[in-house]
């Protein structure tokens, strides 16, 4: 009898939440959709990479940065690019921040890109702080609204996260969760090695 009761409470908890779930979910696009369900997850640093033949359509990355410029991930074609997703209000962002200052010094001049994705920032000027206090010296696009979760094809799910983009713009390589400098500098060599 006990374990009847009990089971009909877990199936009356788990459709309480599914229908809370499908009501908070109505009249949301999928933008909003994909950045409410990014939320706020730590990643613990795992690389995933994708072998060449197993890439996607390139990234189609634009938005104002929050130095007021503009950036778009069509204008960085034939570099390699290492967009990563940040925020002020990222506790595991900070411990990562020193290790991308080490990467973007040791990569400097090899026909690679760094840019930023300040997601979910309450404003530019917020960011802009922060990214000055990290001493961030490349642009970061300003994501309020978490849309670039489409815009990097669902696979940047974490805060921070950093993916790598080949010469053609595709996705070669995606680290949820902070990277260090070494992961980052050997898969930005990785990359670069594909097309010499």
């Amino acid at each position: 009898m006990r374990h009847h009761r009990l089971t009909r409470t877990l199936v009356a908890a788990v459709s309480a939440l599914a229908l809370a779930g499908g009501v908070a979910a109505c009249g949301e696009s999928a933008s909003e959709k994909a950045a409410k369900e990014v939320g706020s997850r730590n990643g613990d640093g795992s690389m995933t990479l994708f072998a060449p033949d197993e890439r996607g359509e390139p990234v189609q990355l634009a938005g104002d940065t929050i130095d007021g410029a503009t950036w778009d991930s069509a204008d960085q074609r034939g570099k390699v690019v290492v967009v990563n997703l940040w925020a002020s209000w990222c506790g595991p962002c900070a411990k990562e921040a020193p290790h991308l200052v080490e990467a973007f010094d040791e990569t400097k001049g090899e026909d690679v890109e760094f840019v930023g994705i300040n997601y979910r920032e309450s404003s530019k000027e917020t960011g802009r702080a922060q990214g000055e206090e990290w001493g961030f010296t490349w642009p970061s696009v300003y994501d309020k609204s978490g849309k670039t979760a489409i815009d990097m094809q669902g696979k940047m799910t974490t805060q921070p996260s950093t993916a790598i983009l080949d010469r053609d713009g595709r996705i070669a390589a995606v680290v949820l969760g902070p990277v260090t400098t070494q992961t980052l500098v050997g898969a930005v060599e990785d990359t670069l090695a594909e097309s010499d």
